[in-house]
């Protein structure tokens, strides 16, 4: 934060001074009280097991030089304290505040898959002709978001906020504290299904980036997806698609993946040929580098650039970061799960290179609601059809791929009890040239199990 100090928090936040001086100058925010940066204001958030405001004096002996508070009348401390309703509403509020103040184009990112991995590749694109700011990691709930924006420097050209939701209304309230210039919408799968109940309920709430938008903006919506094509007549902004059918504005063909690296030709308003390489695999990475593309065709970046730019993506922590761990091939996607992501996740295991057997461990999809069991089945049956060599299932409802997949007998199924266990069979049966898979929500654990294998094989499987 620049220029930004405790008066601008109180009126950002209709918050009353306790005690302090209002021209205390704040730049940056943080909910934890033990990572407190320069000049920093520390908001308590009240969780389900931790109120943050008994930690308010440890922040302020860390070092913060503001704190709010939604808990007391009355403080006398050493540094400016804040009295406000709600700490997550006044962050939010602030971030509001001094987003409005970075008065440069801002594009905003949802969906059920991707999102992540999308914002990452269309900061790259951009890069190509701006200096430009984006989401750290994957920041992007209600607290994310505020905290986002509060990071914008004066030095920024233009911004990539990832905007994420899982029950109803928190997209709507997102679109509030930020306005965009264009949004992208991924795609539409089963993610949180449990709070929003349809696929179109969920497309319903993240149509709510629309909210966001000013009047000439408009949203890039992946054209393969039949739930966003379904719902598309009820935005009031136009539509931009991208994806591999020809009904797609930036669509691609002649694909090649190899495991290693993606190349196809990019084909812009049914014409214009660019021809990109992308040093990741996976098909799915296709349509988010269509999306970059479009983005910075949009903001009148040379294409040429922004596939040369693009070659320089290589991937996302746990996001299918791919590795090799004395002669084994190691797939660490074990960031988060669905079920298209999972079976995107299989597909790039089916495609490594790999002289030897292909094994899959996966473990439970979390926050699908009722119809947990027949997802989880499904990934199996998509197993079944693949040329997969053995699947390792970790978890209850994981326990359902094993069954959809057990239709092919040539597949080896192998349950584990605990993550241990898992630890202790790959250290045993996983030889030179094998390729491994590791996938399920972040819930899970399994990554986990992706570091014990990379920091143990190789160097004494047999202690």
């Amino acid at each position: 934060m620049q220029n930004f100090n405790v008066k601008d928090i109180l009126e950002a936040t209709g918050g009353r001074l306790l005690c302090g001086s209002p021209e205390t100058v704040i730049e940056t925010i943080s909910t934890n009280s033990n990572s407190i940066d320069r000049r920093c204001l520390f908001v308590p958030i009240i969780g389900e097991r931790v109120d943050a405001h008994k930690f308010i004096d440890g922040a302020i002996a860390n070092g913060a030089k503001a704190v709010l508070t939604s808990e007391h009348d009355e403080l006398d401390k050493p540094v400016p304290c804040i009295r406000v309703e709600n700490t997550v509403t006044a962050m939010q509020e602030i971030g509001r505040a001094y987003g409005n103040r970075m008065n440069i184009p801002k594009i905003g990112i949802t969906g059920s898959v991707g999102k992540t991995t999308t914002k990452e590749m269309i900061a790259c694109a951009l890069s190509a002709g701006f200096k430009v700011f984006k989401t750290e990691g994957n920041s992007n709930s209600q607290i994310g978001v505020p905290g986002t924006l509060a990071k914008i420097s004066e030095d920024d050209e233009i911004a990539v906020i990832e905007m994420g939701m899982s029950m109803p209304g928190e997209m709507k309230r997102l679109a509030e504290l930020v306005t965009l210039d264009c949004a992208v919408v991924t795609n539409i799968g089963v993610s949180h299904i449990e709070a929003l109940k349809t696929q179109d309920g969920i497309c319903e709430e993240k149509f709510h980036i629309e909210d966001a938008l000013v009047q000439d903006g408009c949203v890039f919506l992946n054209g393969d997806d039949e739930i966003l094509l379904k719902h598309m007549g009820s935005l009031r902004h136009d539509a931009v698609l991208f994806g591999l059918g020809e009904n797609n504005d930036y669509r691609a063909v002649n694909i090649k993946s190899d495991g290693e690296r993606t190349e196809f030709d990019a084909v812009i308003a049914g014409s214009i040929t660019y021809h990109t390489v992308l040093n990741v695999p996976g098909i799915h990475n296709v349509r988010n580098a269509l999306v970059a593309l479009a983005a910075a065709d949009r903001y009148s970046i040379p294409l040429e650039n922004a596939v040369k730019a693009l070659e320089s993506y290589c991937g996302v922590s746990m996001r299918q970061q791919i590795s090799v761990v004395d002669g084994v091939t190691v797939i660490d996607d074990s960031y988060n799960a669905s079920p298209d992501s999972m079976k995107a996740g299989i597909e790039v295991l089916c495609t490594v290179k790999a002289s030897g057997r292909r094994v899959a461990v996966l473990a439970d999809m979390l926050e699908l609601g009722p119809d947990s069991p027949r997802y989880h089945y499904e990934v199996g049956e998509f197993i079944s059809r693949q040329n997969i060599d053995e699947l390792i299932v970790f978890g209850k409802l994981a326990g359902h791929i094993a069954e959809g997949t057990k239709v092919n007998s040539g597949i080896n199924i192998v349950g584990c009890g605990s993550r241990e266990d898992i630890n202790e069979y790959l250290l045993h049966t996983m030889h030179m040239g094998d390729a491994v898979l590791f996938k399920a929500s972040r819930g899970m654990k399994l990554n986990e199990c992706a570091e014990n294998f990379k920091e143990r094989y190789g160097n004494g499987k047999n202690n």
